[in-house]
């Protein structure tokens, strides 16, 4: 036998021993076959749209969804096992580090299975969603692109708030919905209650439901059959022009800006000349291809099928999520698209190094094409200078938001104190949305008349023992109870209407903390109600810090103000001069903290002497303070306002 004859053997042995869960032989010749003519390129011809699956897994924070699609690509022959990286689709830095999925990862799989009586090859789109509530606009453009669901939920800690969330999110796209059990080797797991639970809540059939553990791969070879035999395939026909939907971009400092895309109708191939449907500009497709799990360029992509796209895009303003591309000189019905973001969190950005603003302008310019759900726009302060005021749908958002900044872009930024959008109505008829509260005249000319203020429905679920303290936390935050049953003997079920200001900063940990980490929170925004707000100012030396302004309500202004200005005071350093630290409303002020002036010893030198002598030296050094106190500037460190973010 050859040298060649024993090399090739000993690599497909190798080959197979990668395959996890004792696959076969056959099963690694499920790979789909290479185009003769591109070697490194799959024939995508070969997958006709009736054997084609796009589904999206969804679930609460930390059920096991990323640790279910790494089995599904291991068991698919897409990646190895034992690849030594857990999570494989959680490729951003700030993922890893928090354990938490903030961006949805598309994956291309081939699988074989015997289907209608014959063995046929199937291409199965998966996408991996975030699961915290911060991130349900990724979870909803994700489900456009989809016909059916994965709901994974946890076999011990049963259906959780986003979990619910979730669910009506592909129940209201008319998803196929399959329920999927996950973790049943742990010590605590309790499928049966899990089951009765699905039935209770969103009437699913408890003998559809799936019990695997992604970590040991029990019950993981029902996933894909499931996949293939209950979720429909695309509805889209070959024969119409392409229409295709703009899903997800980011930047690639080589090839510009690349698309993730859903081919609705027709067929994409590399060269052709596409049009965007919200800008009117033209482009030509310089590459195209699968995400397999990395980019695989293919050359053409079919109806149903999902990849991603090279147009030579080079403005990240040019490539807007959920537009609708197609053919140059073709008429066709734009898609539906996505429901724009609701912004719930405003906060400003500013360079730590005021020269540094331009290159924080390219950053974010490049970070938003990743992140649709920011809206930036420009904004100027007197104690920060020129910066950017940001919405997020979030607080975690926010704060990944500038994680990835720093991490990816190597930007430095100060962040002031969030706030949400109120609106203030004037005696005159005028009505004002105050986004920034420095925004918000402190001493309006017209008389106010009526403030309003945004509220969201608070989806809670918690062990029954914890119903008592959580209704007290509620109640201190101005909530409104709509809602109270049980799910089972041990969980209840609640429903707020509160305050979006009372929990965008710290309600979560405190809920978690009363509960002890039992407890699962969402929330969606609802109507906007009447309260009585006041603008809460912090003045320094009199002078105010507009940064740090923030809209309160009346009757918690003098807490807010005490605790505001205790911060400053251990934040800000001595000067040379004394500052005083106010909290005001208009012209009143309810709290005060003086910051001692550091001060030189000038009576060292006298030994002895007329006391007149040593008052001439006191009286000297005191005119220099206040001439100091006047011309005196006090820099106010990040950690200052990293602090004031605590405080609600």
């Amino acid at each position: 036998m050859s040298i060649f004859k024993k090399a090739s053997r000993t690599l497909i042995r190798s080959k197979l021993s990668y395959l996890p869960y004792s696959q076969s032989a056959a099963s690694f010749c499920s790979r789909p076959r290479q185009n003769s003519k591109e070697g490194s390129t799959i024939d995508l011809n070969e997958y006709p749209s009736d054997n084609i699956r796009n589904f999206s897994i969804i679930a609460h924070v930390d059920h096991g969804k990323s640790t279910l699609a790494d089995r599904l690509l291991e068991l698919t022959g897409t990646i190895r096992k034992g690849h030594g990286q857990p999570q494989y689709l959680d490729k951003l830095q700030v993922e890893r580090e928090r354990g938490i999925t903030v961006k949805a990862q598309t994956a291309t799989m081939f699988h074989r299975h015997k289907f209608l009586g014959s063995d046929t090859y199937f291409l199965l789109n998966l996408i991996d969603t975030p699961g915290h509530v911060d991130f349900s606009y990724e979870v909803s453009r994700s489900l456009a692109a989809c016909q059916g669901a994965l709901l994974v939920v946890d076999a011990a800690q049963g259906v959780q708030a986003q979990t619910v969330a979730n669910f009506y999110l592909a129940f209201e796209s008319n998803l196929a919905i399959i329920p999927v059990i996950n973790k049943i080797d742990q010590p605590t797991a309790d499928p049966d209650r899990v089951k009765a639970q699905l039935k209770s809540m969103f009437d699913l059939d408890p003998s559809d439901a799936l019990l695997t553990s992604a970590k040991t791969g029990q019950g993981l070879e029902k996933v894909l059959p499931a996949v293939i035999e209950r979720i429909p395939p695309p509805p889209g026909k070959n024969t119409s022009p392409l229409r295709m939907l703009l899903l997800d971009s980011y930047y690639d400092e080589y090839k510009g800006v690349i698309c993730h895309v859903a081919i609705v109708d027709g067929a994409l191939h590399k060269g052709d000349k596409i049009c965007s449907a919200v800008t009117g500009q033209s482009y030509e497709v310089n590459d195209v291809g699968i995400m397999h799990p990395d980019i695989v360029p293919t050359g053409i992509l079919l109806t149903g099928q999902v990849g991603y796209m090279v147009s030579g895009m080079r403005s990240t303003k040019e490539a807007r999520i959920g537009d609708t591309l197609h053919h140059t000189r073709t008429v066709i019905q734009p898609l539906p698209g996505f429901k724009p973001a609701k912004h719930m969190v405003f906060s400003g950005l500013y360079p730590a190094d005021g020269s540094d603003f331009e290159a924080l302008n390219h950053a974010i310019e490049r970070l938003t094409c990743n992140d649709a759900s920011v809206s930036v726009t420009k904004e100027s302060s007197t104690a920060l200078g020129l910066g950017f005021r940001c919405g997020f749908l979030g607080l975690l958002h926010m704060d990944v938001f500038h994680q990835r900044l720093e991490q990816e872009h190597g930007a430095h930024v100060i962040s002031t104190v969030p706030t949400v959008p109120y609106i203030f109505e004037y005696s005159d008829g005028s009505k004002l949305q105050v986004q920034n509260p420095a925004a918000l005249p402190s001493n309006p000319k017209d008389r106010l008349v009526a403030c309003w203020e945004p509220t969201v429905i608070a989806t809670i679920i918690i062990p029954s023992e914890y119903v008592g303290s959580v209704i007290t936390l509620c109640a201190e935050r101005r909530g409104e109870q709509l809602e109270y049953s049980f799910i089972d003997s041990q969980r209840a079920f609640m429903k707020y209407r509160m305050p979006l200001r009372e929990i965008v900063v710290d309600f979560y940990n405190e809920l978690k903390s009363i509960t002890s980490g039992y407890a699962s929170f969402d929330y969606e925004d609802s109507q906007y109600q009447a309260a009585d707000l006041v603008k809460l100012d912090i003045l320094l030396n009199g002078q105010p810090v507009d940064a740090m302004a923030t809209i309160v309500h009346k009757s918690k202004a003098p807490r807010v103000g005490r605790e505001l200005v205790e911060k400053l005071k251990k934040f800000i350093d001595r000067q040379m001069f004394e500052i005083i630290i106010q909290a005001a409303i208009g012209s009143k002020v309810i709290a005060r903290e003086t910051l001692s002036a550091m001060r030189k010893n000038v009576l060292a030198k006298c030994y002895g002497g007329d006391i007149t002598r040593k008052k001439k030296l006191l009286e000297k050094q005191k005119e220099g303070k206040k001439r100091m106190k006047r011309v005196g500037s006090v820099d106010i460190p990040q950690e200052a306002f990293h602090e004031l973010l605590k405080v609600s």
